[in-house]
């Protein structure tokens, strides 16, 4: 009886994709192993740029990128905006509080994504594929079959799109720049394909439209029904 109570125990306690898959492991005994049922092979393309990168892979480039990247993971990117969530709560702007519930819920939504893809599609990481035997300056992140699609790139773009919007036009250049150049640190730490990436990236921006759309169909709705609900004065 301990043992299925431990177990969901430690299914309650997970709060990240990885937690999950840990807490799975270790009570393997008692669930049945899970294969995604889609393999999905990378691309000529994704191929010769992950190699290109195993080649000018050095510690000294590997170490600084991997703090770099720590920025875009899905527990620093949500505590980072539910804090700016937190603070626009004092904010007498409607607009501004909009945004960033849809920021939140996008965020939300993109830390739950990425396990559904990683639950049905297997890719193998190139840190694995390419790296057969242990190579002191290629980093082994994450689990080996989950590298489609990258969920930095998911939540840093799920962000972005919300985020440009808060910004004046002269800022949101760089802050697509500055915020693809930490998704592409993924694809140097070979961690991703480019196509990760991509899609990843992709899929971001989908959701935080997707949010932002309902948002706006529930607001008209609301406002619809507020002004049926409203009696209407006398001359």
């Amino acid at each position: 009886m301990r043992e299925p109570v431990r177990a969901l125990l430690c299914y309650a306690k997970a709060i990240s994709a990885n937690d999950l898959r840990n807490c799975i492991g270790i009570q393997g005994r008692n669930f049945m192993a899970w294969s995604a049922p889609i393999k999905l092979r990378p691309f000529a393309a994704d191929v010769a740029i992950s190699r290109a990168c195993l080649r000018a892979a050095t510690p000294a480039v590997e170490r600084p990128l991997r703090m770099v990247t720590w920025l875009a993971d899905e527990k620093i990117m949500l505590g980072a905006v539910g804090v700016f969530w937190a603070a626009t709560r004092l904010s007498p702007s409607r607009p501004l509080r909009r945004e960033a519930d849809a920021m939140l819920c996008s965020v939300l939504v993109a830390g739950l994504v990425p396990d559904l893809f990683k639950y049905l599609v297997r890719r193998e990481r190139p840190n694995r594929a390419l790296v057969r035997r242990h190579d002191r300056r290629v980093p082994r992140l994450g689990n080996a079959w989950d590298s489609f699609p990258s969920g930095h790139a998911m939540h840093l773009s799920a962000i972005a799109v919300s985020a440009q919007r808060l910004l004046p036009k002269r800022w949101r250049a760089p802050l697509w720049s500055a915020l693809g150049a930490l998704a592409a640190t993924r694809i140097v730490l070979l961690a991703h394909y480019p196509s990760d990436v991509v899609a990843g990236w992709g899929i971001g921006a989908l959701i935080n439209r997707t949010v932002c759309a309902a948002f706006g169909r529930a607001e008209r709705r609301t406002s619809k029904n507020i002004a049926a609900a409203t009696p209407l004065q006398p001359y």
